[in-house]
């Protein structure tokens, strides 16, 4: 039977059959897949909610954290000063020199000793010799304590430029008029790294003979 041979109640019942089957057949086809996608969205956004939840109860710490790490930053660059990790002397010769030329002394002869090998740090020795002006070797002495780097002046003898050997000065210069004292000493700086021998040696000031 066709479908316009039908009666009027056929007609509306097989159009109200066949419109059930199509939305089922768009339900399970379209729209399921349609609904699970976005079902996995929702679980997809409540999970970033959840994180960013979590995160946000950091925000107040965050400004505490940036203040520390500040804090330890500017701690290690003043210990690199006191006790830097180089493995070069020349710096540490070349800051003393500096020193002596404020204070007005002449630093003359710098030989350096047999480095010691600590657990955490190295100590360099270095045997060194001025002259200059009573007060103005006091001032250099002064200045050197005052550094940030930690120097240790040990074996400290004085002697006046007429007799320098009192002072176990291993040479005599053309001392200026008033130069009234010659000085000896040993002065060690600290690595805190281990200094290898070869990075340590013997030397003068810059422009000066050698020390034998």
């Amino acid at each position: 039977m066709n479908f316009s041979e039908m009666s009027g109640i056929k007609q509306w019942a097989t159009v109200l059959v066949g419109g059930a089957i199509v939305t089922a057949a768009l339900y399970f086809t379209m729209f399921k897949s349609q609904d699970e996608s976005n079902a996995a969205a929702q679980h997809a956004l409540e999970e970033k909610v959840r994180e960013n939840n979590e995160l946000e109860s950091y925000r107040p710490k965050l400004k505490q954290m940036e203040q520390q790490l500040a804090e330890l930053k500017q701690q290690l660059e003043i210990e690199q000063r006191i006790v830097p990790d180089e493995k070069k002397v020349d710096g540490f010769i070349t800051m003393l020199d500096a020193e002596a030329q404020k204070a007005g002394v002449e630093l003359r002869r710098y030989t350096a000793k047999d480095i010691r090998s600590q657990q955490y740090y190295t100590e360099v020795p270095f045997d060194l010799e001025l002259d200059g002006p009573y007060y103005s070797a006091l001032n250099f002495f002064d200045r050197v304590s005052k550094l940030e780097r930690i120097v240790n002046v040990s074996g400290l003898l004085v002697a006046t430029t007429k007799n320098p050997s009192a002072a176990k000065a291993k040479h005599t210069y053309q001392y200026a008029p008033n130069e009234s004292v010659v000085a000896t000493f040993t002065a060690t700086t600290y690595f805190s790294h281990d200094l290898q021998p070869s990075a340590a040696g013997a030397g003068t000031k810059p422009g000066t003979p050698a020390a034998k």
